[in-house]
């Protein structure tokens, strides 16, 4: 039997109306069709289903707005989101370069980059917390010659000086030793009177970073603030790597340079708390193999600008340049 003419008009004036908006996992196709006024259509809701496969489902409502629910972005781990600000920096051919970064506001961290490093100069930050820990543990005050060593050794990263603490805390042994109760678990002190050469990862300097400034410290609160206080007052010429995240706000920061006699390339690390947009970080930034220390320089401070980045992706990027 044909269909009369009026269900003819209806058919067609519905079919024309609707639009698909989802699909069953049962092969159900869902559509939404907007009522006239006028003959054969209804104005209020209503709902036909063909005898076709797959079954379509027709409604007709006063309103064209739809309902729909919010989409939730997928979260992205922070570790993926330092290494995308990474992939902007330029890595000079045959360098390396490692970042750990802890946002002090959230307590999110990530890292980037694999393998050891020689620690340079920063190795210095870690030779004043374990005579710091030595005397807690004597229950004593530092020495005068121990805090004139220790300031210039921190500001102005006399050399002398750290050789003179790192015999006092026992060397790599005494260091070693601090260090397993810091939870630095992938450092070793260097052999010998070779403190720069201890060996060292970007994730444990970054534990290092958290027992200077966190509260969740084997350092007591004096020796916090006595080790903070020498990082924030860096001799000028020293005053680069990880402060070239600031906004113009107090930093704290130890950096380590060394040229590698048998390769004649350059060792760069940097590591300190920062703040930037009125957000507090601390950043360890570690590299190897540049043919200067400038480049060197200029890799830590990108590296150091891409870890923030990680945690407000809105800013540009900076890069560095071979």
């Amino acid at each position: 039997m044909k269909p009369s003419g009026a269900s003819r008009q209806l058919v067609h004036a519905m079919v024309a109306a609707v639009a698909v908006v989802g699909v069953t996992a049962a092969g159900t196709v869902y559509v939404k069709a907007r009522a006239h006024s006028g003959p054969g259509l209804v104005s209020s809701t209503a709902s036909r289903s063909s005898s076709l496969s797959p079954t379509v489902s027709v409604s007709a409502s006063a309103s064209e707005e739809e309902s729909v629910e919010p989409v939730t972005e997928p979260t992205v781990e922070p570790d993926e989101l330092l290494s995308r600000a990474m992939a902007d920096v330029r890595v000079p051919s045959g360098a390396k370069v490692a970042v750990a970064v802890l946002d002090l506001d959230s307590g999110a961290s990530a890292a980037y980059g694999r393998g050891t490093f020689d620690t340079a100069s920063i190795v210095k930050v870690d030779i004043l917390a374990t005579l710091l820990l030595r005397a807690q543990d004597a229950d004593r005050r530092l020495a005068a010659t121990e805090k004139a060593y220790a300031t210039k050794m921190i500001e102005n990263s006399d050399n002398d000086s750290a050789t003179a603490l790192w015999r006092i805390i026992g060397g790599a042994e005494g260091l070693d030793a601090a260090n397993r109760r810091f939870g630095l678990t992938d450092t070793a002190g260097g052999t010998g009177d070779l403190w720069g050469l201890t060996q060292t990862t970007a994730a444990d300097q970054l534990t290092l970073l958290q027992q200077v400034f966190g509260d969740d410290s084997n350092l007591s609160a004096p020796s916090r603030a006595y080790l903070r206080g020498l990082m924030e007052s860096i001799a000028a010429g020293q005053a680069w790597g990880v402060s070239a995240v600031t906004d113009g706000s107090a930093w704290a920061l130890k950096n380590g340079w060394l040229p590698r006699s048998t390769t004649g390339l350059w060792d760069v690390n940097s590591i300190g708390r920062v703040t930037a947009d009125g957000s507090g970080y601390l950043v360890a930034v570690l590299s190897k193999g540049t043919v200067s220390q400038e480049r060197g320089i200029t890799l830590v401070e990108a590296a150091a600008r891409a870890a923030v980045k990680a945690f407000t992706p809105s800013e540009p990027s900076a890069s560095a340049t071979d």
